[in-house]
């Protein structure tokens, strides 16, 4: 059994594209082993200071950021093949 990629979503209400990369993410996740934890900038000062007007972001745990803004499935696809290798 595979280890899954712990990911972070950086999101927030009502975001369109937050709701894009969700679903990307769901779908990359359907080939690669993802576990995916939501975080709501505006609910975390740190965040929300770091972030505000970069939502949505993807990062890895370790907090490198993966993809931001309009996130694609091929996107998302590439900059994991990478972290993966690393």
């Amino acid at each position: 059994m595979t280890t899954p990629i712990p990911v972070e979503l950086l999101t927030r209400r009502d975001c369109g594209l937050c709701d894009k990369a969700l679903r990307a993410l769901e779908a990359v996740g359907r080939d690669l082993p993802l576990a995916v934890t939501l975080r709501d900038v505006d609910a975390d000062e740190a965040l929300l200071r770091e972030f505000h007007l970069r939502v949505p972001v993807v990062r890895l745990a370790d907090g490198e950021v993966l993809a931001e803004g309009v996130v694609t499935e091929t996107a998302l696809r590439a900059a994991l093949g990478e972290a993966v290798v690393r």
